[in-house]
């Protein structure tokens, strides 16, 4: 494993979070939805999507949940990173879709609601679905020749662990900061000599 856990699931930004403690537990949504409402939405409040080509049950889980949302698509990353970032800076409501390790968790650190836990087969019927995501380790893949080669990098690939935070930071400087990957690298490794002693092991 790398160290990083892929998540996706349901977020709101850190001052909802904070001011309605209760509000990261599904089964506490429904006392707040009004506060979501949109012209989009209607009479019930928005959860906000972001591209309905990604990987995603959230209409079903909000009608077998019997929340009361409606799904409004957001239409794309960009899209979902930029409402995610008003509605901490103007502390405006909102709830939607959104995953992790990502760069802008590093800017908006948002916070993750609580759905049912995932469980295997839970996801099998797409209409059906009533759970949360399933989290999922990212793994090292190498070829099995090198990995059996006397590279003096066998082993710091055996070695390499970071966390969604560390990755989250490095996409950061790349993709908000403007850095090359190069720079960013020499960054963070500046930044966190422990952890690279501990790959090279020194």
């Amino acid at each position: 494993p790398t160290g990083n856990i892929g998540i996706i699931g349901w977020y709101v930004p850190p001052w909802l979070a904070a001011k309605y403690p209760d509000i990261t537990n599904w089964e506490n949504l429904n006392k707040y939805a009004d506060m979501f409402k949109t012209s989009e939405s209607g009479d019930a409040g928005q959860f906000l999507g972001s591209d309905p080509s990604f990987v995603q049950f959230d209409e079903a889980i909000v009608k077998n949940l019997d929340l009361d949302f409606e799904v409004v698509f957001a239409g794309g990353e960009a899209a979902s990173i930029e409402a995610f970032r008003k509605a901490e800076e103007n502390k405006e409501p909102l709830i939607g879709y959104f995953y992790e390790p990502q760069w802008f968790m590093s800017e908006v650190p948002l916070v993750k609601v609580a759905l049912p836990p995932y469980e295997e087969g839970c996801q099998d019927n797409e209409e059906e679905v009533a759970c949360d995501y399933p989290n999922t380790e990212l793994k090292k893949i190498v070829a099995t020749e090198w990995s059996t080669s006397d590279s003096t990098a066998v082993d710091l690939v055996k070695n390499f662990q970071w966390t969604n935070e560390d990755q989250n930071l490095v996409a950061k400087y790349i993709s908000a900061d403007g850095m090359s990957p190069e720079e960013a690298a020499a960054k963070w490794i500046e930044e966190n000599p422990d952890k690279v002693e501990a790959w090279l092991g020194a």
